[in-house]
């Protein structure tokens, strides 16, 4: 595991922390981390949150960081699960948990609501719709919920459930960034 990340805030701010090499895995970038963590102040102290697709865990941790009271990380990837449960230990942080298996499997699955959710799936695999259509229809968001959506600028579009509210929207580099409620 050569790959490293930062946290750019809270606790840990400054932490470098390793993740797992693997396909398709490339954290958030800190730019876009500064950006989106500034369109949640005040939405992630005390918050529980989802990080879907989690990957290296980048936005999770920054989470957990800045004040989330528990973050929950679904991954399927065995490297990238090891890796995010070393860095929980490193971190001797008791909030984040994290679960093994296939998120939209895991979101047919029974539900409880989270006031913040991550969504960031693996690029070019049209796994974004589907997961936006299981979250909004499936209990697992809590009222007037933070939801972030990630994708690749060119490419996998999609469209915000009945009821949600596009809050802001942006583009850096080729990854495009918005914020939703519902």
């Amino acid at each position: 595991m050569s790959n490293q990340l930062r946290i750019i805030g809270g606790q840990w701010r400054g932490r470098k922390l390793r993740f797992a090499d693997g396909e398709g895995l490339r954290p958030t970038t800190d730019r876009v981390r500064e950006t989106l963590f500034n369109w949640l102040q005040g939405s992630i102290a005390g918050a529980h949150c989802l990080d879907l697709y989690a990957g290296s865990g980048a936005l999770g941790l920054e989470a957990l960081s800045r004040g989330a009271a528990e973050v929950v990380f679904w991954e399927k990837n065995p490297k990238a699960i090891q890796a995010l449960r070393d860095n929980l230990t490193l971190l001797q942080s008791p909030c984040g948990e994290v679960v093994r298996g296939d998120t939209l499997q895991l979101l047919e699955g029974p539900a409880r609501a989270f006031d913040v959710v991550f969504l960031d799936p693996p690029f070019g695999r049209e796994l974004l719709q589907p997961s936006l259509d299981l979250l909004a229809s499936g209990g697992w968001l809590a009222p007037e919920a933070r939801i972030y959506i990630e994708h690749a600028r060119r490419g996998e579009g999609f469209t915000t459930p009945p009821g949600w509210e596009l809050l802001r929207s942006k583009q850096a580099g080729q990854v495009a960034y918005h914020l939703a409620t519902n």
